[in-house]
This record gives C-alpha cells, structure tokens and sequence, in this order.
C-alpha cells in the first residue's frame, strides 16, 4: 500500500495544526514587546508546541504509527512589528502543514497592519522500507533489496511504500544509495513491451469497445502511457493493463 500524507488521521493533525497556530500567535503578540529577545521566543514557543504535540505523538495516522515533530525557524530579525492587538495565523495558500513549509502571521487590529511568515519544518516519522545497498537503475527489486525503518515520510512529497507487497517486483526508475526510503517517484512496472514492438490497442468509446494493433513508440509497463503507431499511421494515446493491452478511453 502506498501511503501519502493524506492518510494522517484528521484529529491528530486538527490537534497539531491548533499547537502550531498557537506558538505562532505567541511568537506574533510578543515580537514588538521584545525586539532583542526573539531567540528566547522562538524557544518558548518550541517548548509550548513539543508538550502539545507529546499529548497525541503516539497516535496512528490511519493504520500507521506516526511521531510528529516540528521545528520552528527564525522571524527576520530585521523585523520591528508595529504593536497589535489581535494577530490572524494562517496557511499560505497552495501550503500545508507537511515537510518544509511557512506560517502567516498578520495584524488584523492595530495602528500598522502587517503580514510576516515563520518557516516551520513537520515531520512525521513512521514505518518504511529503506535501501539496504546501492541499487543501479533498471534493477528489478527483490525482497531482500530493502528493511523496514522509521523514515521521515514528510521529507519528501513522494509517497512511501508500507508493503513489501508494492514494491516487490517494481523496477528502479534511477539509482538509489543505500538508506534512501523507497517512494513512489522512484521506482516504475517491468517494461511489458520494448519500443517497436507489436500491440493489441483497445479502444472504449460510449458504449463500444474496438480492438487493433500497432506498433508502441517506447517501453511501458503495466498503468503507464504509452504512445501507439496504429496499423494506418495514426498515433494514439493509452494505459497499459495487466495484460499489456493499450487502452484507450
């Protein structure tokens, strides 16, 4: 089963999401009281955020155990914030609260409205299959080519594989070193065909379903496009099912 950040159990991220904004909104209401004290902020507010997070850290995201961590980065400290009364954290549009990411902080109530963003890093540590040795580009993976370890999922965008079931059997899409966590972006399907080599195309339209053949303009595996030179010259475009027909929707 591939696991994407979207499976992290909606409590436990409501829970941290609420410990982030808050340690936002202190680190905010507090910057223009003491300009030269903003590391110490930063350190309060890392303390006040691991005791939230320490309350629910042990909890599974979906059927997987996830240990949440975040760290907070640095306010430039160029930054002299015109005093406010009350302060709006939020997530910049397009951002979430996964891997390297930023807070807004902006005044809604005093004499200067202003908007600065706070760097912040989540990790999510959980089980994963990791790369025992190098494993060159092309190779098909076996059960012995990775162990399960405690990997930062969120270090990455790519989904990481929970089963040895999925990832059994795929091929390296690049070389991987030793202790890389195998994720989805790199690994692909055994080729089903070469380039070249004669297919059967099937084509589903409303209601109907047409089959020919032609000639595949590269290598594909099983639920990868391919582009198919039919028997009339015409090109089109597919998925490879199981059984390395081209369909075509």
């Amino acid at each position: 089963m591939l696991v994407p950040p979207s499976l992290i159990a909606s409590s436990a991220l409501a829970l941290r999401r609420c410990a982030v904004v808050g340690v936002a909104a202190l680190l905010a209401q507090s910057a223009w009281a003491q300009q030269d004290g903003t590391s110490q902020l930063l350190q309060i507010g890392q303390r006040f955020l691991d005791q939230a997070l320490q309350q629910d850290t042990d909890k599974p995201a979906g059927n997987m155990p996830l240990r949440m961590q975040v760290q907070t980065g640095q306010l430039d400290s160029r930054l002299r914030l015109a005093a406010c009364s009350r302060v709006e954290p939020y997530l910049p549009a397009g951002s979430r609260l996964w891997g390297r990411t930023r807070l807004g902080l902006r005044c809604l109530e005093g004499a200067v409205h202003w908007n600065v963003f706070l760097p912040i890093t989540v990790h999510a540590y959980g089980p994963a299959w990791v790369v025992q040795t190098g494993i060159p580009a092309g190779k098909m993976l076996t059960a012995e080519d990775a162990v399960q370890a405690e990997v930062d999922w969120a270090e990455d965008s790519a989904p990481v594989y929970a089963n040895a079931q999925d990832w059994v059997g795929q091929v390296a899409a690049r070389t991987l070193n030793a202790g890389q966590a195998l994720r989805q972006n790199m690994l692909r399907p055994p080729n089903l065909f070469t380039a070249g080599s004669p297919v059967q195309v099937m084509v589903n339209g409303g209601g109907f379903t047409i089959s020919s053949s032609g000639k595949a303009m590269s290598a594909a595996g099983q639920g990868q496009q391919v582009r198919v030179r039919m028997d009339n010259g015409r090109l089109v475009t597919g998925t490879v099912n199981a059984n390395g027909v081209v369909v075509v929707q």
